[in-house]
């Protein structure tokens, strides 16, 4: 199977690849899956986000074992964060395999928060089927050319902002969420960020977060220019 290829682990029970490939509103007008799996993949999610964790921590200590707690957690939170789970969901072409109800099913499009929770929900079930050793070498796998590419710790784009305002000893940036694009079920919220003394930038994203992420990213660029 190319998806157990991909993730280094082929889960030898059927039933629990089935239900962390299983979405929420797959349940909706299947009474006998819903039988089966009555949560979807949330409770394989919830445990993969743990065991992607402590994988990840573990491999970080191991793989740069001089760098400070400040640096490790840098790398630790840009590592498990879901837009890093939405590439490498992507780059093994995990869409497709992802089964999913008419109310998220969007041209075959799909939604990113889908795609990081069932890549969660593939690593719990890899812990569940085989052990955390296992998930923690599918963890390794997955993530390995990434945290290569980062020589140095990466900063999230909010924190940098922040240290660049406090450097100038100006006020901490003000963020404000401007509007939401897109139909209700789906939003792209709107969020501008602004440092004293300087026009502020927009940021779109899935979530609040990942707006005010890319609005502090956008500023930071123009400032440090």
């Amino acid at each position: 199977m190319a998806l157990a290829r991909a993730i280094g682990h082929d889960i030898s029970r059927a039933e629990l690849a089935d239900e962390a490939l299983t979405h929420r509103s797959a349940l909706d007008r299947q009474p006998a899956l819903k039988a089966l799996y009555p949560h979807g993949n949330e409770r394989l999610e919830f445990l993969g986000d743990r065991v992607l964790s402590l994988a990840m921590a573990d491999l970080l200590m191991r793989r740069f074992p001089h760098e400070k707690e400040g640096e490790l957690a840098r790398r630790h939170a840009a590592f498990v964060k879901a837009g890093t789970l939405v590439e490498i969901a992507e780059a093994i072409g995990l869409g497709p395999h992802i089964r999913l109800g008419d109310s998220e099913s969007l041209g075959g499009i799909v939604k990113p928060t889908i795609l990081a929770d069932a890549l969660e929900a593939l690593l719990g079930a890899v812990f569940v089927d085989a052990g955390f050793a296992v998930a923690a070498q599918c963890v390794e796998k997955l993530w390995d050319d990434r945290i290569d590419r980062h020589v140095s710790a990466p900063r999230d784009a909010k924190t940098a902002l922040q240290e660049w305002a406090q450097a100038r000893r100006l006020p901490l940036p003000d963020y404000r969420e401007t509007g939401r694009e897109g139909p209700p079920h789906a939003p792209v919220f709107l969020v501008d960020v602004a440092v004293k003394g300087h026009e502020p930038a927009r940021g779109r994203g899935t979530s609040k977060r990942a707006a005010e992420r890319q609005a502090a990213a956008v500023l930071l660029e123009r400032l440090e220019k």
